[in-house]
């Protein structure tokens, strides 16, 4: 007998007899009620054992965190809170699990506690809900692209490029690191390597994706993407998952209207589809706020922030623009700002990036045409030769959640911002070679996945919406 989804089960249409359904034990009551939870939904089904009927010692079996499988009828619950109920005619123990050992009691827990089991936090409610959003809208983020024609690339993990210029990236050599060959000069020989030459895990697919773009015409890339900083903080993972669409013939404009329309998409799929947990995520962002003083509260519930996003336009500001309003903002003025803004040029810091959307705009803000010298040497170089047609979209709550550019496609500038960063041009002859041989308009951005996934589900920390963190001092499981 094949057995049938929790989910399934209480979405269905009337009572069923003969029904089998298999999962791990959340709670169970008087020996009699059964709270199991198969992972398919938030919501558990209550089973009802005839425990005059069955084995003491299965009985003793039936503990938080045991997988079991119960035959019975689907009936009509005779308690609240269920439409249906499994009337029990039998229940067998397919794995024990020891209440002596057993990590997830059904109590509350910590989140760093739960950080500390992240191989069963999964069968918590909470991060139970946080996969499931987290896979639908990985799903729906190939729907967009596909709907809309993008072809999907896979780019290089390993690569000697820094798209960035950051340098904090994650060396991949297969040389002996206590006594590695060395040169003539006394330095590493990397020309032993696997690779014969030095190389990284990748910062960012969007210098391949671009050489793609120019081909096929509008690709996305999904996949890891890795950054060596020591940031211990809660906005920031060693190893997380990235979105960079690149679309041929389009300006800042037209990449600010993709954006925009695809985080729209992407958010009201999620809503749609996962009612059930967002709700539950809902309700547990609201406790967790009853916890603050009055002036640390959010203004807004999460599916009151997640419409807010869907019926709001985002507001399109210059930065030139919001360092005016900054600079005469009151917190600026009273020196309540951590980062007291001054003058043009300042690199905006979450507070400030919050202070627009949610106190001043009081909607989504797309900050355009930064300075040149805080931006990535690809963006490409507006007129006045101090701004680039750079474009990053804030949100409440979260701050910067895409970043993105009009490429710089002219071959001259590019050579000379290169030379000015003394980034070497051999090493990027390929990237260059776009722009000597049919170069164009063209423009792309990055979404850092596990931010989206941070704001739809209104957790506060990175950790948490990624299987398995990856920070500094930690790569555990």
């Amino acid at each position: 007998m094949k057995h049938t989804k929790v989910k399934d089960l209480l979405n269905s249409a009337k009572p069923v007899d003969d029904v089998l359904v298999k999962g791990w034990v959340r709670t169970f009551r008087n020996n009699q009620f059964i709270a199991l939870n198969d992972g398919s939904t938030i919501n558990n089904i209550q089973c009802v054992v005839d425990f005059e009927n069955t084995p003491a010692e299965t009985l003793k079996r039936i503990t938080t965190g045991a997988a079991v499988a119960v035959k019975g009828n689907l009936a009509e619950s005779q308690g609240a809170g269920q439409k249906y109920e499994i009337q029990a005619k039998s229940v067998e123990i397919l794995g024990d699990s020891d209440p002596e050992k057993f990590p997830m009691q059904p109590k509350k827990h910590s989140l760093e506690f739960l950080r500390e089991n992240a191989h069963l936090r999964v069968r918590t409610n909470v991060f139970g809900a946080i996969m499931r959003v987290r896979s639908v809208l990985s799903f729906a983020i190939h729907q967009y692209f596909q709907e809309k024609g993008f072809v999907y690339v896979n780019t290089p993990i390993i690569t000697g490029s820094d798209a960035e210029g950051a340098g904090e990236m994650f060396q991949v050599t297969s040389l002996p690191v206590g006594n590695p060959p060395l040169n003539e000069e006394g330095k590493v020989d990397y020309k032993q390597d696997f690779f014969g030459k030095e190389t990284n895990l990748t910062v960012s697919g969007q210098l391949e994706g671009e050489t793609f773009a120019m081909a096929l015409g509008q690709i996305y890339t999904f996949g890891p993407t890795f950054r060596a900083e020591n940031s211990n903080t809660s906005r920031h993972l060693a190893e997380f998952w990235m979105v960079e669409p690149e679309v041929a013939f389009n300006n800042l404009d037209d990449n600010m209207d993709l954006a925009e329309d695809f985080i729209q998409y992407v958010i009201k799929y999620a809503m749609d589809r996962c009612q059930d947990d967002l709700k539950f995520l809902d309700q547990r962002l609201a406790d967790e706020e009853k916890q603050k003083p009055t002036a640390e509260r959010s203004e807004m519930g999460l599916l009151e922030k997640l419409q807010f996003v869907l019926e709001n336009n985002f507001k399109r500001v210059s930065y030139t623009e919001a360092i005016d309003i900054l600079k005469n903002c009151k917190p600026n003025k009273n020196k309540k700002f951590n980062y007291i803004i001054e003058e043009w040029g300042a690199d905006l810091q979450s507070e400030h990036e919050r202070y627009l959307v949610e106190k001043h705009f009081k909607s989504p803000v797309i900050l355009f045409d930064y300075p040149a010298n805080i931006k990535a040497f690809y963006m490409r170089l507006n007129d006045d030769k101090k701004t680039v047609r750079a474009m990053d979209i804030l949100f409440p709550g979260i701050g910067e959640i895409v970043g993105g550019s009009e490429r710089e496609e002219r071959l001259d500038v590019l050579l000379e911002k290169i030379a000015e960063l003394g980034i070497d041009e051999k090493e990027l002859w390929w990237y260059l070679d776009t722009r000597r041989f049919g170069t164009a308009t063209h423009a792309g951005f990055g979404l850092g996945f596990e931010r989206l996934v941070l704001f739809v589900t209104g957790m506060g920390n990175i950790r948490d919406v990624i299987p398995f963190p990856r920070t500094p001092q930690n790569a555990e499981f």
